[in-house]
């Protein structure tokens, strides 16, 4: 009896975030008409998807005991590169006046090399100058940044193809009031991805490894740079691709798109069980955070929360969510 009791307890605490959220999500759908709705559903999903396949890229950094505060930055590059290629023939505030219409298919693979190279920049810092992953990335964080203003100009970009918008707008099929987006069947298809490359590769297989204890990998014949490359370098894919959902779901872009991304994926991550401390994550857990972090902003909004309070408690919850965490890390000494 007293062992199930001291299970219960490390249950609540282990996952009080999740629990006091929940709770917080009956609350406001019990008592605030419209949230418990199929359109309500549908624009939760749509919210989810570019931040799920952020936290997606972010989530390999975390298990290698690394980070990525570069995300963010990387995502709204990403979406301002796509606006330019991807605008109207007719529109008369054109950012390249004589290109030619681009399939999307082309513009995605443009944007997620882009960011991949970004990436790969992080992953070489990393792994081979051996800058602490934080710096790096902070270091990385604000280059894009630079870049992007260059290249922009600073200006919001608009004026986008209607079959870009409609990436995010079309639906796949529809149940009653329910719509399913094409947003919903790429982050469907990302999610499987990388659950099968965590579970059922060697590229997974690696990166729990170096996490777990990256000396003890690198002497089991685990080459802890080359696998440090690749996973920085598949995060910028997933940035870059994140970039691309989030302009056709905005309707265009700026230098702002993304801003403080990379905190709510490490956040979603960490709630979702993605250890800080390195070697633990599943896609089902960064699934999980991700969709608490989007039903707790849903929630402050029907319960008409001012927005600068609704930064004040994700704050909370972010550094409440890393606590928990080193405490369940410091637990296990």
């Amino acid at each position: 009896m007293e062992f199930n009791k001291k299970k219960v307890t490390d249950f609540l605490s282990n996952n009080a975030i999740v629990i006091l959220l929940v709770l917080l999500v009956l609350f406001v759908g019990f008592t605030r008409k419209g949230f418990f709705s199929g359109p309500n559903y549908s624009n939760i999903i749509t919210n989810v998807t570019p931040r799920f396949i952020i936290a997606l890229g972010v989530s390999g950094c975390l298990i290698t005991k690394g980070t990525d505060l570069s995300a963010g930055r990387m995502v709204g590059f990403g979406g301002v590169i796509a606006c330019t290629l991807l605008q109207r023939p007719d529109y008369t505030a054109k950012f390249f006046a004589n290109l030619p219409q681009m399939p999307l298919v082309v513009v995605l693979l443009i944007v997620m090399l882009i960011t991949a190279f970004f990436g790969l920049l992080n992953g070489c810092v990393v792994a081979y100058l051996k800058v602490p992953p934080f710096l790096a990335t902070l270091g990385m964080q604000t280059i894009v940044y630079g870049i992007n203003l260059v290249y922009s100009g600073a200006d919001p970009i608009g004026g986008l193809r209607s079959d870009f918008t409609g990436v995010a707008t079309n639906a796949m099929f529809t149940v009653g009031k329910f719509s399913f987006k094409w947003l919903f069947l790429i982050a469907i298809a990302a999610g499987l991805i990388f659950w099968f490359l965590y579970n059922k590769t060697r590229y997974g297989k690696y990166m729990y490894a170096i996490g777990g204890n990256e000396n003890a990998a690198e002497v089991s014949g685990v080459n802890v740079n080359r696998s440090k490359l690749k996973i920085y370098t598949l995060a910028g894919l997933m940035y870059g691709l994140a970039g691309f959902l989030l302009a056709a779901k905005s309707g265009g872009a700026s230098v702002n798109l993304g801003l403080g991304y990379e905190l709510e994926a490490i956040a979603a991550c960490t709630i979702g069980g993605v250890s800080t401390n390195g070697g633990v994550g599943k896609v089902s857990g960064i699934l999980l955070g991700v969709l608490v972090f989007e039903l707790l902003k849903t929630s402050m909004q029907y319960l008409r929360i001012d927005t600068s309070y609704q930064f004040i408690v994700q704050g909370i919850v972010i550094i409440v969510a890393v606590a928990l965490d080193i405490r369940k890390y410091t637990a296990k000494k």
